[in-house]
């Protein structure tokens, strides 16, 4: 089998974190995940082990060490069909801590090539890489980082199936009053009566005080853009396929967008192009309908602005 002659080949070789371990990237990750373990800062800080991976990963313009083994057996891939991939999982193996101001190195070896497997997304291979990732002068291992693919062709879809539908939202019992605001074109904003402090998303208790009781108040619907990113891959035919010209295939901007009120939720950013958005665009609430069933609050930036 051609594709099993790939495994033990190198698909990186002496790769090179772009950056030393340093505090600020250890920070931000600290802030991202909610991770407050005291390890993770002060003089004697060490990277928390599951940023393993971050310190080797090349950006959108990649790595120079990289072989050529691993893209030519994603062509052959390609060639027998399974144009598609999703990552399915990782495995990380932890050997000693990184601290800042360690240089990191690493190699990648295509570990293995699965038989052909048939999944519900469609009939491929899965593909794992197993990457040793080494820090200091003497390039002493710190951790190993498998990560898995799948290579897969589509599995056919009926002409009913063809139209992505976006997803539901989960509604219980926690949020059903908020998911009936937004039926009636009205967003809520769950307010606690014992300390009338404003929460979102809807939770049973305060997080100020922890009573249980509330009430609610109806946003006005004004805000800014307090962060956002912009989702280029992989696409999603439900989110950048739609009756609506803003929302045209490509990427789309998703906004953590500051209401008037203080709180803050995510949405989409539409009246403008992904590329135009941007920290403090002033945005307004608006409804939309999708698949003739699904209302959802997006927020359009103000027309004086786009």
């Amino acid at each position: 089998m051609r594709l099993k002659a790939y495994e033990g080949r190198a698909a990186a070789v002496a790769g090179k974190g772009k950056d030393p371990v340093n505090l600020p990237m250890i920070r931000h990750w600290c802030e991202a995940m909610g991770d407050t373990g005291p390890a993770y800062e002060g003089p004697d800080a060490i990277a928390p082990p599951t940023m393993l991976q971050a310190w080797t990963m090349g950006g959108l313009s990649g790595h120079t060490g990289r072989s050529a083994a691993f893209d030519e057996l994603l062509g052959l891939l390609d060639e027998a069909g399974c144009t598609s991939i999703v990552a399915t999982d990782c495995e990380q193996e932890y050997v000693r801590p990184l601290r800042p101001g360690d240089e990191v190195t690493f190699d990648t070896v295509i570990e293995s090539v699965s038989e052909r497997k048939t999944t519900k997304l469609g009939t491929g291979y899965f593909v794992t890489t197993r990457t040793d990732v080494h820090a200091g002068p003497d390039r002493a291992l710190a951790g190993t980082h498998r990560f898995r693919i799948l290579k897969y062709a589509p599995a056919g879809r009926s002409r009913q199936q063809e139209r992505p539908r976006r997803p539901r939202p989960v509604v219980n019992r926690d949020n059903a009053g908020f998911w009936e605001g937004v039926e009636q074109h009205r967003l809520l904003i769950q307010r606690c009566t014992a300390c009338d402090t404003l929460r979102f998303p809807w939770l049973p208790g305060c997080n100020a005080c922890g009573a249980p009781d509330w009430d609610t108040l109806e946003a006005s619907g004004e805000g800014t853009v307090f962060s956002y990113v912009v989702m280029h891959h992989p696409p999603f035919p439900a989110f950048t396929a739609s009756d609506h010209a803003a929302d045209a295939a490509g990427p789309y901007a998703v906004a953590l967008v500051e209401l008037a009120e203080g709180v803050r939720m995510i949405s989409n950013v539409t009246g403008l192009p992904y590329d135009k958005v941007r920290i403090g665009l002033p945005v307004h609430l608006e409804f939309r309908r999708y698949d003739d069933e699904l209302v959802l609050p997006v927020f359009r930036a103000r027309e004086e602005v786009a």
